[in-house]
């Protein structure tokens, strides 16, 4: 459809141009309210007619005599006080969706796109927060990437910053652990760390004089002491190892994993911070309480001061995020060193190194940055952006993107369900917020096994026969499909609260639903195929066919084979405005939508019991285009397609 829009602006454009004062930009296309006034609205001559001062209907109907040789189109009509709308040759349409099936229309518009996203500090599992932000950052290279963008997904490491200290400083001050018996642990390390930090965050509120030794520990760690800079390594690297399992279990994986201690070691930031002084971005205070620190003030509120270095000489997150942000955009003249992290499947995931490697690969250099970081932080994400401007990196600044979004609690069921033990004045709220720093977290693991464990129950029931293997391999990915529709359906202002039952449910705006429904397209043509011996590639000779007698289709089967085709056409329409918006819960809902509409349709129209072959072959090319529509939307939004359900 996007390709035909495109087609009629500038078909139209050209009819009318020598004799009315029109934009090719001005030639909105929009859909009719209802299947009976026409396929597409064309609203123009309202803006047209303010410029002639003219009547819109009267412009409207001047008008179509001139635009009547639009191929594709049936007829055009005025509607409404200035409407023209158009009623697309259905069987040519429906045949030029067909043989578009498989390819884009979309095209790229930047050199290089740049997405960072899940950034969890390597102190301790990942919990459910960060599931929220890799869906949403995946989700969207995804998207860039069907569009043709080059994608490059970015992992940000903070390996030197507090939290990283506090479990070095519980490892070394708490329970006297050496390196060599840090290394010895055999239990899941992450969940280890996660404990110890509790522990630790309890201890440093009851002995605040221990807050002296966790700072040394913090500063020998970013100035590469030992041994607490090695212990601090082994640690984060670890839990980076920990936190990539986690997210390749729904299907996240990276290209690049930047680390702080990279940055602070090559000197990014002394560049970054000579810059800043260069241009008096930035400024030493004087006087005041922040007395002999380095800061910066927002165009938008300059009575405020945001410290970028502290009085003691220590960089803050933002001043390091400005130095990084630098090199993304390729303006720092310094780079990294890149050492391989882990190979898997034939795909490197690459790690910085301030030590000189034999391989350098490219990363960086973008033209477009995307920053995933919940809502909390826009007021530094906000900084990140000032210091580009301050710089006078205009179109650095214009094109550093924070994606923001709202948090993720939990229903009090789910949180019983997961073991945690709560009071009957909060089982009575409508959801729980949890605290990972007092250990009462959601560990993402623990969330995915017990989706996993309830995927399971249900496949059990449904498919007995089953082997263990299939079985297990059925569950894991409707526990994947549920988790990544329920972290996108939402948008992106809306706390979501995680439901195991809501999530999971076969029914009702869901990931399993989005699965069973091209589960029940590939069970039709698994069916044909054991009855009448129909495969796959018995398609291919119906796609090729001149005429798709639609006329053979009885009325109300026209109205509605129409609505879902016309609807499902709108894919690539839906994946734009989900990237534009950033609001990917428009792909979500398109995909529930057209789900429910291909049910809807199969309940009227049977495919297996039609006796008419003509009435048959439509039917089959029309649930083998909703099929592949629907098999591109969940592959955008990383759900995988079960082979049953």
């Amino acid at each position: 459809m996007l390709e035909f829009k495109d087609y009629l602006r500038e078909k139209i454009h050209k009819l009318l141009e020598k004799k009315y004062p029109i934009d090719i930009m001005e030639l909105e296309i929009s859909y009719t309210p209802q299947q009976k006034m026409g396929d597409l609205a064309l609203t123009f001559p309202f803006q047209l007619a303010k410029k002639l001062k003219k009547e819109p209907r009267k412009l409207a109907l001047e008008i179509i005599p001139l635009i009547s040789p639009l191929e594709g189109v049936e007829r055009i009509e005025a509607a409404g006080p200035g409407y023209i709308n158009l009623f697309l040759e259905r069987e040519k349409f429906f045949s030029s969706q067909l043989r578009s099936t498989g390819k884009t229309s979309l095209s790229p518009e930047e050199e290089k796109i740049i997405i960072e996203h899940t950034n969890i500090n390597p102190n301790k599992a990942a919990h459910i927060g960060h599931l929220r932000n890799a869906c949403l950052g995946d989700t969207l290279g995804r998207c860039l990437k069907y569009k043709g963008e080059n994608v490059e997904i970015q992992n940000y490491i903070d390996d030197t910053g507090v939290q990283v200290a506090d479990v070095a400083f519980g490892f070394m001050e708490l329970e006297k652990k050496t390196l060599s018996q840090i290394k010895e642990i055999k239990e899941k390390f992450d969940y280890y760390c996660w404990d110890l930090y509790a522990r630790v965050s309890s201890y440093l509120e009851s002995n605040p004089q221990a807050e002296t030794r966790k700072s040394e520990i913090l500063k020998k760690i970013e100035q590469g002491e030992n041994p607490e800079h090695e212990t601090a390594n082994h640690i984060s690297r670890r839990i980076i190892k920990a936190h990539l399992k986690t997210m390749g279990r729904i299907g996240v994986d990276y290209d690049f994993l930047p680390c702080e201690s990279s940055v602070l070691h090559l000197k990014f930031w002394e560049k970054a911070f000579s810059l800043l002084k260069e241009k008096k971005a930035i400024s030493l205070a004087k006087d005041g309480v922040n007395k002999g620190c380095w800061v910066m003030y927002l165009e938008d509120e300059p009575e405020k001061e945001k410290i970028i270095v502290r009085s003691d000489g220590i960089v803050t997150y933002v001043g390091k995020d400005i130095a990084y942000q630098l090199w993304k955009f390729g303006l720092l003249e310094e780079d990294f060193y890149y050492e391989p992290f882990i190979k898997e499947d034939g795909k490197i995931v690459w790690i910085s190194t301030a030590t000189p490697q034999k391989e350098s690969p490219s990363f960086g250099k973008g033209s477009k940055v995307y920053n995933v970081i919940d809502r909390r932080q826009a007021y530094l994400q906000k900084i990140v952006v000032q210091g580009l401007k301050s710089l006078k990196y205009l179109s650095q600044a214009e094109k550093s993107i924070h994606f923001s979004y709202e948090m993720v609690a939990l229903s009090p069921k789910s949180l019983k369900e997961l073991g945690f033990s709560i009071t009957e004045e909060e089982e009575k709220k409508d959801f729980l917020e949890v605290s990972g720093r007092k250990g009462l977290g959601v560990k993402a693991d623990d969330l995915l096994d017990m989706l996993e464990k309830k995927a399971l129950a249900e496949v059990e029931k449904r498919n007995p026969e089953l082997s263990e293997n299939l079985k297990k391999e059925t569950a894991h990915k409707i526990a994947t499909g549920a988790l990544r529709y329920f972290m996108l359906k939402f948008a992106l202002n809306s706390l979501i609260v995680f439901d195991f039952e809501e999530a999971l449910s076969f029914e009702g705006e869901t990931g399993p639903y989005l699965q069973y429904t091209v589960v029940r397209i590939n069970s039709i043509f698994r069916k044909l195929a054991e009855r009448e011996g129909f495969e796959e590639k018995d398609i291919k000779p119906l796609l090729s066919s001149k005429e798709i007698p639609l006329q053979k289709l009885s009325e109300s089967e026209q109205v509605d084979f129409w609505d879902l085709v016309l609807y499902a056409s709108k894919f690539e329409e839906e994946v734009l405005h989900s990237i534009r918006s950033l609001e990917f819960s428009h792909l979500a809902k398109f995909s529930f939508n057209l789900s429910q509409k291909f049910n809807a349709y199969y309940h009227l129209y049977s495919i297996l019991a039609e006796e008419n072959k003509e009435i048959k072959s439509i039917r089959i090319l029309t649930i083998h285009y909703i099929r592949e529509v629907l098999k591109r939307a969940l592959s955008l939004m990383g759900i995988p397609q079960p082979e049953l359900m």
